[in-house]
């Protein structure tokens, strides 16, 4: 097993399996599906972002994703760099940082985790096999008390009329033919087998060929044999984000979300019918962001959080546009909220903090184009440097708007507990393994916006 930190630690890997591992991460790259987790620049390049292939010494090094790749018998797991100490990573270490992962995962916007979210099997080797475990328990549990039907538009020859008929269809190959006692029909019917289903259906023959956990390959199987009737296809992640639900089928909401996760994140490479790489991969400055936004919504009541606002731009052709990761109200007060995934510390020698000179310029921009004032920076702390600090405050006078101040504070946030071990794992649910991270941050933000 090789662990990686993101930009952080370099690892030899075996020389025999180098070149085709690059190989094959370029070919996914460039088949990949598109995803909003990419940048323009990102989705338009045809050379891949895994991974830094390190020639000279046949070494590999980690980009901005986490996650887990595996290639041939080799297992690659893809960490924070916030957590990275410089010193060997066991694999109860490897599970107690998956653990945040999957806790900031379940704040996050763009995904809904079942509720139980139970103590962790002590078995699963990694943290693909951790979701594939969440997913997989949940669905089964799911569609065993009721599968997923709905109205799907069919076509149908039948010996009386149903819906509408289809008077070319019948004029052409009934009246035609000497077949007038059959008519061609258009009418909506109650099907299992519809795009939700085959979705569900895909994902789960995708992560059955990767998984090699015995208790997910048997929660994977029993889902396919529930679904049986559903034919085979191939549905994108695109597709999937369009199924919507009625309040009668909310809970598959979930399911749903769950296969946009895997369909956005896995890539594969299959030779002759046999596996050679598979991967799930998470950009984690986009998880770290949607990760913020989902709490301080959730467990802030007195402050209403937007993300990602679009209506602003830089320029008045509107060519530049502009995306503040979070707009905060609280009462009449506004905020801008900016989430920077990157390593600061409290310097008390550093003038800047470590704070990004761009990251400043952005700021402004944001400031003057939506009107508001007040502009938080929001870092994550590290492993090594566990107490948050109150970074920087920054006042700049806007001489062309009546000496307008803009404020700008960097704040260091708690996004992680040391204090976690792998007995709490395996023994409590996950949200009361972190109800002393959830209380803390909570403090802090509190503090920091109200």
């Amino acid at each position: 097993m090789i662990n990686l930190f993101e930009y952080q630690n370099k690892v030899a890997f075996p020389e025999q399996h180098f070149d085709n591992l690059e190989m094959f991460l370029d070919a996914i790259w460039s088949k990949r599906e598109k995803s909003s987790y990419y940048n323009e620049d990102e989705n338009r390049e045809e050379v891949q972002h895994f991974l830094q292939f390190l020639h000279k010494n046949k070494e590999l090094k980690s980009n901005k994703f986490v996650g887990v790749i595996h290639f041939e018998d080799q297992t690659i797991n893809l960490l924070p760099k916030i957590f990275y100490t410089g010193t060997e990573t066991t694999p109860e270490t490897v599970k107690i940082i998956n653990s945040h992962v999957l806790w900031w995962l379940s704040y996050c916007r763009k995904l809904r985790f079942p509720n139980y979210l139970s103590g962790l099997n002590s078995q699963q080797a990694d943290f693909f096999e951790i979701l594939i475990y969440l997913f997989s328990k949940y669905t089964r549990e799911l569609l065993n008390s009721s599968v997923y039907q709905r109205y799907i538009e069919v076509e149908n020859e039948l010996t009386f009329v149903k819906g509408r008929l289809n008077f070319q269809e019948y004029i052409n190959q009934n009246l035609a033919r000497g077949r007038n006692h059959k008519v061609n029909c258009i009418y909506d019917s109650f099907e299992m087998d519809n795009p939700f289903n085959q979705c569900i259906k895909s994902v789960c023959r995708l992560l059955l060929t990767a998984s090699k956990d015995i208790e997910n390959k048997r929660n994977l199987n029993d889902i396919l044999f529930l679904l049986d009737e559903v034919s085979d296809a191939t549905i994108s992640a695109k597709e999937c984000k369009r199924i919507l639900f009625n309040p009668m089928f909310a809970d598959f909401e979930t399911v749903r979300d769950y296969c946009v996760l895997f369909l956005e994140n896995s890539v594969s490479f299959n030779y002759k019918n046999d596996l050679k790489l598979f991967a799930f991969l998470l950009p984690m400055e986009y998880v770290f962001e949607d990760f913020l936004f989902g709490f301080i919504d959730k467990e802030l009541e007195e402050v209403n959080a937007k993300n990602q606002i679009k209506n602003k731009s830089l320029d008045e052709a509107k060519t530049f546009g502009l995306k503040p990761d979070l707009l905060l109200t609280i009462g009449d007060r506004s905020i801008i909220a900016d989430t920077k995934y990157k390593m600061v510390y409290a310097d008390s020698t550093d003038a800047k903090k470590e704070i990004s000179q761009n990251d400043l310029y952005q700021m402004i921009a944001y400031a003057i184009r939506f009107k508001v004032t007040d502009i938080k920076l929001f870092y994550p702390n590290t492993i090594n440097n566990d107490t948050v600090n109150h970074l920087k405050t920054i006042e700049i006078i806007d001489e062309l708007a009546n000496n307008e101040k803009i404020t700008i504070k960097a704040h260091q946030v708690s996004v992680i507990d040391a204090s976690i071990s792998i007995e709490m794992l395996y023994s409590l649910k996950l949200s009361e393994c972190f109800e002393n991270l959830r209380n803390k941050l909570s403090e802090e933000l509190n503090d920091i916006l109200i």
